[in-house]
């Protein structure tokens, strides 16, 4: 099965050809930081006239090199929520009037579960599974009981991870995206500040606006601290809370795996501190590759084919699409 997997759920417009959730023939991503980077954040209509300027040249591209005419397609997928409204209806439009041209069914993809997805074509894991997502505008934990079944345990009561990255960046004075810059920075300290843990007591949602706050009144009360000394106390902090929200889930749902996915996961000193905790607790922790924890569409067309793939009436079902 020849999957056409398209994502433009925020600042990223992605294509990619994938055959039977597994072979990836083709991957094209465009990246629109530089047009954002001086407004300190996403413009939403910026966003949704990018990935109309960039959509078709992408598919095309992808078509060229995987060598792969357009009637070998066997299905379209798109993400359809969550996501910026304009930029979702973008991609789906796209992918529906593809669908229809090429006479093949469509599927609209859950952004968050198609991260999850990202790192089937390496292996599927041992099921259930715990699953993480920590990306610019969501932080969640899901129940993963098989590669077409979802269900959503705890999510962020607040800004999520990736976005308190970019706003502690902004009062630091640090460029956007603020993941990157933080991390460079945190690698001179010599005397990281202790923050605290960010969290919800006793629940498996997240908060970390708390965090920030305490970065902003440190800042405030401490003009003479180094600013590495910030940036490593805060990125510390920031993977002390979900390793501590990945314990309370354990706690009540001890499986053998867990699943990741999202754009803070290109964060190494994040990545070392999940592979730590997972050799102490003796689960096996599944990392995607930078390029596919990032927004990217091969996940899509993955997810896609799973949910093709799956027995009738089993997994989730975004409402109001086939």
């Amino acid at each position: 099965m020849l999957v056409l997997g398209i994502e433009s759920s925020c600042d990223e417009t992605a294509v990619a050809l994938v055959a039977d959730g597994r072979r990836i023939l083709a991957s094209e991503v465009a990246s629109q930081a530089e047009l954002h980077l001086p407004y300190g954040g996403v413009v939403p209509e910026l966003a949704s006239r990018r990935h109309l300027e960039s959509l078709l040249p992408l598919y095309r591209l992808c078509l060229e090199k995987s060598g792969q005419p357009a009637a070998a397609i066997d299905l379209v997928a798109a993400t359809v929520r969550p996501g910026l409204s304009g930029s979702l209806l973008v991609g789906e439009s796209f992918g529906r009037a593809l669908a229809a041209g090429l006479e093949r069914p469509f599927l609209g993809i859950d952004h968050l579960e198609a991260h999850l997805s990202a790192g089937f074509p390496d292996g599927l894991p041992e099921f259930p599974a715990l699953g993480l997502v920590v990306s610019g505008g969501h932080s969640s934990i899901f129940l993963v009981e098989d590669p077409d079944t979802f269900r959503l345990l705890g999510q962020t009561r607040d800004d999520a991870a990736g976005e308190v990255f970019d706003k502690v960046a902004r009062v630091m004075d640090l460029p956007y995206p603020g993941g990157p810059p933080i991390e460079r920075l945190a690698l001179q300290a010599r005397h990281p500040v202790r923050f605290p843990k960010p969290g919800v007591r006793n629940s498996l949602d997240f908060s970390f606006s708390g965090l920030k706050t305490a970065v902003i009144y440190y800042r405030q009360g401490h003009p003479e601290a180094a600013a590495a000394d910030v940036a490593a106390g805060f990125q510390a902090a920031v993977a002390e809370g979900i390793a501590g929200k990945l314990d309370y889930a354990l706690s009540r749902f001890p499986v053998k795996s867990v699943l990741t996915g999202g754009g803070v996961l290109a964060n190494r000193f994040l990545r070392s501190r999940l592979e730590t905790w997972a050799q102490g607790r003796g689960v096996r922790l599944y990392v995607p590759p930078i390029e596919r924890s990032l927004d990217n569409a091969v996940m899509v067309a993955v997810r896609a084919f799973y949910r093709r793939s799956a027995p009738p009436g089993s997994g989730a079902r975004p409402p109001g699409n086939p």
